[in-house]
């Protein structure tokens, strides 16, 4: 599949920018959609600067339900005709604030699962009137079990998933793909508070894998690196009576 014009939900992340750089010398149009104008600025600058021809920005809040129907209406009158909407914008609040704070939960809930299902479910009207495009969300391994390290933003991102796959299956008989990307642990400025091991993958690694998929590969739910679809199926399969004394 060739992706043509793509809308990217959250375009400064480390993940984003690593996989429009892919994208620049690909003939790719991209709207980029983030809270930051100075920040989008920068992004359209190196990616024109690495061959990319026709870049937009657009200023938007992505977790604010109340900017999304403009969000969805600017991408269909100034970037008409685009295939592609590619989410990668979210947030990891400290777990020991979140596990205490309902204020701070519901935060962590609504940028991670809430305001995408509201975002996701406006593009997919698109797409499915359309009869054809491609939804590509960035989730994370950290929805697949509960863990008590980060058992609340696991939660918003195992929502998530969840919703992708009722959604693929709505959007199936419309031409329209929905892919699931479940990375691991990734080196970006959203855990530049956790303590790095070799587990973490560089954003470009993570990008290579997802531009693969979208491009060449038909697989609808992605783990990024590979090997953690076969770390995650192992720690599915511990009971819950033996998994809720560990603390991994």
């Amino acid at each position: 599949m060739t992706m043509k014009r793509v809308v990217i939900l959250g375009a400064t992340s480390g993940i984003a920018q690593a996989l429009q750089r892919i994208m620049a010398n690909s003939g790719t149009d991209m709207l980029l959609v983030g809270r930051s104008q100075e920040r989008l600025d920068v992004v359209q600058a190196d990616l024109i600067a690495r061959g990319a021809e026709r870049v937009s920005t657009l200023v938007a809040d992505l977790a604010d339900h109340t900017q999304h129907q403009r969000i969805v209406g600017y991408a269909m009158d100034k970037f008409e005709g685009f295939d592609t909407v590619v989410a990668a914008y979210g947030s990891m609040l400290d777990q020991a604030a979140t596990q205490t704070s309902p204020v701070l939960a519901l935060q962590q809930v609504n940028t991670d699962f809430t305001s995408a299902v509201s975002l996701l479910t406006l593009f997919g009207e698109y797409f499915r009137e359309r009869r054809s495009g491609t939804i590509a969300v960035i989730t994370s391994v950290a929805g697949d079990r509960g863990r008590r390290p980060n058992y609340v933003y696991g939660a918003a991102k195992g929502g998530l998933s969840i919703f992708l796959q009722g959604l693929r299956s709505r959007l199936h008989p419309f031409g329209v793909r929905v892919v699931t990307i479940k990375p691991g642990p990734v080196d970006t400025p959203m855990t530049a508070q956790m303590k790095k091991s070799p587990i973490f993958a560089k954003p470009a690694r993570v990008a290579a894998d997802i531009y693969k998929q979208l491009t060449k590969g038909r697989a609808e739910i992605v783990y990024t690196p590979w090997y953690w679809r076969w770390i995650m199926l192992m720690l599915r399969m511990v009971p819950e009576s033996r998994f809720k004394k560990m603390s991994v």
